[in-house]
Formats: C-alpha cells, sequence, structure tokens
C-alpha cells in the first residue's frame, strides 16, 4: 500500500534537474511547511516549526518542474511519501520524502501563467497520415468573435 500526502509550503532549494544514463529525467528540491496557527490571546497568526521534504519529480513532470519552479516559491506538491531513518558519522535522523505525482503553484499567494508544453511525437510515414482538414469558418468555431484574435495570439 502506498500513502499519498498533499503538501504546500516553499521551494527551499533550487531544484536540480539531472538526467540519467538511462535518459530518466529527474529534478529533486526541498520544500519547507511552516504549520501555522492562530493565537487567540495575541489575536494573530503564528508560525509553528518547520517540517521539511525531499520532493522528487520523474520524466515530463521533471522537465516540467525544472522550467517552471524556482527557490521561494510556493507550490502544491501530491505524492507518494517515504520515511526514512538514516545515521551519519555523528549524526542520525528522519528523511520525508515525496515522489510527486502532480505539482503546481500554489495560487492563493500569486498568479501563474500556464503554457500548454508541445511534445513532438514520432511521425508517421505520408501515406498514413490522416488527411488534412480545412480550417472551419469562423461562425463554426463558436465562441465571442472578439476573442478569435486572443485565441489565435496564443502559442499552443
Amino acid at each position: 500500500m502506498t500513502d499519498s500526502i498533499t503538501i504546500s509550503g516553499f521551494v527551499a532549494t533550487t531544484p536540480r534537474h539531472v538526467i540519467t544514463e538511462a535518459g530518466l529525467k529527474i529534478t529533486s528540491f526541498r520544500l519547507a511547511s511552516n504549520q501555522r496557527r492562530f493565537d487567540r490571546q495575541k489575536n494573530q497568526w503564528v508560525d509553528g516549526e518547520t517540517n521539511w521534504y525531499t520532493v522528487s519529480t520523474f520524466r515530463q513532470l521533471a522537465e516540467n518542474t525544472a522550467t517552471s519552479v524556482k527557490k521561494g516559491e510556493r507550490v502544491i506538491v501530491t505524492g507518494r511519501v517515504r520515511i526514512r531513518d538514516w545515521t551519519g558519522d555523528e549524526k542520525s535522523g528522519t528523511s520525508i520524502e515525496v515522489e510527486a505525482d502532480a505539482l503546481g503553484h500554489d495560487l492563493t499567494w500569486g498568479v501563474s501563467i500556464f503554457a500548454r508544453r508541445i511534445i513532438e511525437r514520432e511521425t508517421r510515414p505520408a501515406d498514413a497520415q490522416a488527411p488534412e482538414q480545412e480550417e472551419p469558418a469562423a461562425e463554426e468555431q463558436g465562441g465571442d468573435a472578439e476573442q478569435q484574435p486572443l485565441a489565435a495570439a496564443v502559442p499552443f
């Protein structure tokens, strides 16, 4: 059974992007998540302890993360969690790792502009390609006519 977790927090380190010898893309970073609570005596929000996570992304999510996420930004991560104990020379501790299934900016704290990534696929032989279709007339496309020029300017 896999344990899932969803965390919001700050990207605490610059995301590190690597490609293994086998061609697997991996991007990882440290995520800091502060527990906040409302102190009724002070009538204000106060920060509690910070929890630290190592977030790893793979394949296309790794590539998109490396391009989109920067140190200091607030993000939301959902994925599978692994808790591991470790021992070093004179120290020991617990490491919490999250293998992300999805990751994005936390829009509670700002705005984001989404751009669909165009992935080039293997092309088919000319005789197997579907015939090209004509563009439908503006009336057939639907939507507001004033939005048509804006939609045409979008690069995806």
